[in-house]
């Protein structure tokens, strides 16, 4: 079997078509939860925190601040280090609700297939075969 043939059945294979779905679907539903995070959580922690506080511009300066450079983009642009903690806050925040959402969907999989793979529980006894046997019994009593 040439090289060629055995990479076209393993890239065919179920597995391997359903892990690059997966990593496509990953990619978008992640543009998805930034833009969660971004637009709709990190403004109502904002309100909630009293309003005026953007996140992205949360910094410690890290070093002399020579001309007392007050903007993120200022500190950056002159080469000032610059913790910025409030881009960390925000990635923490998609992080932990990605994984929320990841942990939900394979709990959800997993009940699925427990429920599929559970044995049915045996069909109740007709009530006319109940019947015949609680004769047959009382028949074996009296013989």
């Amino acid at each position: 079997m040439s090289i060629i043939q055995e990479f076209k059945e393993f890239a065919i294979k179920g597995n391997m078509m359903d892990l690059a779905i997966g990593v496509i679907i990953g990619g978008a539903f992640g543009k998805i939860v930034d833009s969660l995070v971004k637009d709709i959580i990190m403004p109502l922690i904002t309100v909630i925190t009293g309003g005026g506080v953007d996140f992205s511009q949360k910094f410690i300066v890290l070093g002399a601040n020579p001309n007392n450079l007050q903007s993120l983009d200022a500190l950056q642009k002159a080469g000032i280090n610059v913790l910025t903690y409030g881009n960390f806050l925000t990635i923490l925040i998609n992080f932990l609700i990605l994984a929320w959402v990841v942990f939900l969907m394979v709990k959800l999989l997993n009940k699925l297939r427990r429920d599929k793979n559970e044995p049915e529980a045996p069909a109740a006894t007709p009530e006319d075969i109940q019947l015949l046997r609680e004769i047959r019994d009382e028949l074996k009593k009296q013989a």
